[in-house]
């Protein structure tokens, strides 16, 4: 158990094979994190993205129906109406 930090593993000497598996599952470990790290990481983005993407979404579809709105309550006077038809 005198194994606790990385200096007592290199002065012990005695366990050569400990030390070797110590070091595989330290390594081992960093690896299971950093897939872990970039998982979430992922994860994250695609959240982003999407919140972005269907935030856009309702944001175009809100200007169409205010534009709609806008074009039902313009509507073009009987006087232009009377000059579009004069002419044919």
């Amino acid at each position: 158990l005198r194994c606790c930090t990385a200096a007592s593993v290199v002065t012990d000497g005695g366990g050569g094979g400990a030390a070797a598996a110590a070091a595989a599952d330290d390594e081992r470990s960093v690896y299971i994190m950093r897939v872990v790290q970039i998982a979430v990481m992922c994860v994250l983005a695609l959240t982003v993205v999407f919140g972005i993407f269907f935030l856009g979404c309702n944001l175009l579809i809100k200007s169409e129906g205010m534009i709609n709105f806008l074009v039902k309550d313009r509507r073009p006077s009987k006087e232009a109406e009377a000059v579009v038809v004069g002419p044919y």
